[in-house]
């Protein structure tokens, strides 16, 4: 993840107005994470712990 406090969207999302997802940005050592259609509602979690989940789910270890 870079550095930038921009929220990331993953590059499968599409573009249209009915298209969310999660979102992800760097926070003060943690990452937070939001619905893109409720964006309001953001939660934290260890780098570690975000890692493990995507690399998890890339892996389809995830059913």
């Amino acid at each position: 993840m870079n550095t930038s406090r921009a929220w990331q969207k993953s590059s499968y999302s599409g573009g249209g107005p009915d298209n969310s997802c999660v979102e992800l940005r760097p926070l003060d050592g943690s990452v937070a994470i939001r619905e893109s259609d409720d964006p309001s509602t953001v939660i934290a979690a260890a780098r570690t712990r975000v890692h493990a989940l995507i690399t998890t789910v890339k892996a389809g270890r995830l059913r």
